[in-house]
C-alpha cells in the first residue's frame, strides 16, 4: 500500500488513476509521494519515507528542487497538460490588447440609466475604442514548447505571420509547427519584426528579467507583450517607462502584481491560465500516472530533476539507484551487479538493476549513492 500525500485538491478523475493500491490522504506521516499544485514546498521537512513529488502543472518553483535532488526524491511536472488553456487565454489576451474590449465594457456601463438614448450615445462615443485587427500582423513567439507551440499555429490560422525563437527546439517538436511558422536562432529578429511578442519560457538565471530597457527598445513602437509564463521574466518598471513613452501599446500578463495594477495600457489577470476543468482534470491525470510508473516500475517521465527512463514492470525484483554522476560511482555499482544500466542527467544518475540477488546493502554503502530502492 503507498500513502499520496496530496497539498491542493486534487482532481478526483486524477486520484482515480492511481487504483485500489494506494491511499491519497491531506496528512500523513510517512508519505510515499507527494502530489501539489501551488502549494509551496521550501520549508517542509521531508521524511525519508518520501520518494517522489508530482507537480500537477508545469511550473515547480514552489518545489526545493535541488534539496529533493540531494534527497533521491523524484520531480514531476506535467508538461503539455495545460497548453490548450494557456494558449486560449493567450489568443484572448491577444484581442483584449488590441480592441480594448474591456476598455469598451466599463465605458459602457456608464451609460445604464440613459434610456432609449444608449443607442446614440453608444454610436457618438464607440470611436475612443477602436483598435487594429491581428489579422496580417506579425506575432513573435519566444519559446516553443507545448504552449507556444500551439499558440503559433493557432494565430497562422488566425492569419498572422508568425516568427519564433526556441535554442533548444527539438526536431520533434519542430515537426509539430505550421509548415508557415518561421524560425529564427536570433532573439533580435523578434524583437525587430514583431507586432505581438509572447513568452513562453521557464524562468532561469538566464531569462530573469529578458524583456528589459534593453530590449525594449529593440521592438517596434507600439508593440503589445504577452507574459503567460512567469512574472520574473519581465521588468515591469521597464515595462511601465515603454507604456508611459509610447513604445508599447499593450502589457498583457497573467501574473498580477502591485506595481502594475491599475496601470494605463496593463492588462492584469490573476493567473488563470491553467484554471480550467479540463486543464486541471488533465493535470491531475499526467501527475499522478507519473507517480504510480515510478512507485510500481522504477520509471520516471517528465522529471525535472532526474534522467528520463521508461521501463515496464519488471518480472522479478527490481533495484534502483540514485547517485552522483561519477564513473567511479557507477563503476562499484557495476561492480556489484553486471546487470546494473545507468542513465544520466547533469550531476545525477540513475542506475537500474533486474535482479533476484541481494544487492541493495551493497550498493548503499558506495559512496556518492544517494538512495537505494527495491521494487518487487
Amino acid at each position: 500500500m503507498y500513502n499520496v500525500l496530496t497539498l491542493n485538491k486534487i482532481a478526483k478523475i486524477g486520484l482515480a488513476q492511481l487504483g485500489d493500491n494506494y491511499t491519497a490522504c491531506d496528512e500523513c506521516a510517512a508519505p510515499d509521494a507527494v502530489l501539489v499544485r501551488s502549494a509551496a514546498m521550501h520549508d517542509m521537512e521531508f521524511p525519508q519515507s518520501l520518494l517522489a513529488i508530482a507537480r500537477a502543472g508545469a511550473g515547480t518553483n514552489n518545489i526545493p528542487i535541488d534539496k529533493c535532488t540531494d534527497k533521491g526524491i523524484v520531480v514531476f511536472n506535467t508538461p503539455g497538460a495545460n497548453a490548450n488553456a494557456v494558449k486560449e487565454l493567450v489568443l484572448t489576451g491577444m484581442l483584449l490588447s488590441s480592441r480594448n474590449v474591456l476598455g469598451g465594457i466599463e465605458w459602457a456601463k456608464t451609460l445604464k440609466g440613459n434610456g432609449d438614448q444608449v443607442g446614440k450615445m453608444v454610436e457618438k462615443g464607440k470611436s475612443q475604442f477602436v483598435g487594429p485587427e491581428i489579422m496580417g500582423k506579425t506575432l513573435g513567439v519566444i519559446g516553443l514548447g507545448a504552449i507556444g507551440a500551439l499558440v503559433a499555429n493557432a494565430c497562422v490560422a488566425l492569419g498572422m505571420s508568425v516568427i519564433g525563437y526556441d535554442p533548444f527546439l527539438t526536431p520533434a517538436a519542430a515537426a509539430r509547427l505550421d509548415a508557415a511558422v518561421k524560425t529564427t536562432d536570433n532573439l533580435d529578429d523578434i524583437y525587430a519584426a514583431s507586432d505581438y511578442i509572447t513568452v513562453h519560457v521557464p524562468l532561469t538565471a538566464d531569462t530573469k528579467a529578458m524583456i528589459n530597457s534593453e530590449t525594449i527598445s529593440k521592438m517596434k513602437d507600439s508593440v503589445r507583450i504577452m507574459n503567460f509564463s512567469r512574472d520574473g521574466l519581465v521588468n515591469s518598471t521597464d515595462i511601465l517607462a515603454g507604456i508611459n513613452s509610447g513604445k508599447i501599446a499593450a502589457y498583457v500578463t497573467d501574473f498580477a502584481t502591485d506595481d502594475i495594477l491599475g496601470e494605463q495600457g496593463v492588462i492584469a489577470l490573476p493567473h488563470l491560465g491553467a484554471s480550467t476543468p479540463e486543464s486541471e482534470d488533465n493535470c491531475a491525470v499526467m501527475a499522478a500516472k507519473e507517480i504510480k510508473g515510478y512507485l510500481e516500475t522504477g520509471a520516471i517521465i517528465n522529471s525535472v530533476n532526474m534522467p528520463r527512463v521508461e521501463l515496464d514492470k519488471a518480472n522479478g525484483a527490481r533495484v534502483t539507484v540514485i547517485h552522483k554522476n561519477d564513473e567511479a560511482v557507477a563503476a562499484q555499482i557495476k561492480a556489484v551487479s553486471a546487470e546494473a544500466v545507468t542513465y544520466t542527467r547533469g550531476n545525477v544518475a540513475y542506475t537500474v538493476i533486474d535482479t533476484e540477488a541481494d544487492v541493495a546493502d551493497k550498493i548503499a554503502a558506495v559512496d556518492g549513492v544517494i538512495r537505494v530502492r527495491v521494487i518487487k
